[in-house]
């Protein structure tokens, strides 16, 4: 296929998949409004993950964009903390269908979106205004604590914000602060979904986004000793995917 050609049809693909999301989440956030009056959170759960699955099947048909995970033998059963890469808003939907109980630590711009920020409140995903430094984080920790005593699954993006594939910047401190309190498995992820859903704009590239899960990383590791182990983890899991990563694999010591 020439590529003016190929290019057009990715446009296509994509304007058909918005109107597809678009159109799935007016009717989705309008079904909710019972589960908001009842407000019931395990429900609220299951109709996010439904509408979840239903964004990736979109993805798949509209797109041609295939999921390929690996390593899911990793996943405890039980509560976790999951600290993956994030390089689209795919990252966002993928762990409401890989995990029973997800929690996603999310923006607190997020909530402010008609029908689906309503939703992200019931469903327990725990907001942060990251510009309250100190304050943000006493926060998470205590929002985050009934999440693992329930056994829920908490995904975090250490790296604070949507970065480029191959890019590497220094973690947030907070999946450190989280490790620490819950003294739960920490699952690292890889991904290159930023190669077929750009970190802005909604030109989706057909091919395989890889998720590549790690072995757990100990909780109670040090600040340092963590965050080294987190982006170890990532570049033998990208090395070996054959992911994008840094060339150079050493590790800041300021981060």
């Amino acid at each position: 296929m020439e590529p003016a050609l190929g290019e057009c049809m990715n446009r296509i693909r994509a304007f058909l998949f918005i109107t597809y999301f678009v159109i799935l989440t007016l009717i989705m956030g309008i079904g909710a409004m019972p589960i908001r009056v009842l407000r019931r959170r395990d429900l609220a759960l299951r109709y996010a993950q439904s509408w979840s699955a239903l964004t990736l099947r979109g993805l798949r048909f509209f797109c041609r964009i295939r999921i390929r995970v690996v390593g899911a033998e990793n996943l405890p059963e039980g509560a976790c903390l999951i600290a993956s890469q994030h390089q689209s808003f795919f990252d966002g939907f993928i762990w409401m269908t890989l995990v029973p109980g997800p929690a996603y630590v999310i923006k607190q711009e997020l909530t402010r979106i008609p029908f689906i920020g309503p939703m992200l409140l019931l469903s327990g995903m725990v907001p942060v205004e990251r510009e309250a430094g100190a304050k943000a984080l006493r926060g998470l920790m205590k929002a985050t604590q009934a999440h693992f005593d329930a056994s829920r699954q908490i995904i975090i993006f250490p790296e604070g914000t949507r970065t480029l594939p191959g890019a590497r910047v220094p973690l947030q401190p907070g999946v450190v602060a989280l490790a620490k309190q819950a003294a739960a498995p920490v699952i690292p992820v890889a991904t290159n979904s930023g190669l077929h859903w750009p970190r802005r704009g909604w030109l989706m590239q057909p091919g395989e986004i890889t998720i590549a899960i790690g072995e757990a990383l100990p909780a109670n590791a040090g600040r340092l000793s963590l965050i080294d182990s987190i982006y170890k983890s990532w570049d033998r899991l990208s090395a070996r995917e054959d992911l994008p990563h840094p060339v150079d694999n050493s590790v800041d010591s300021k981060c």
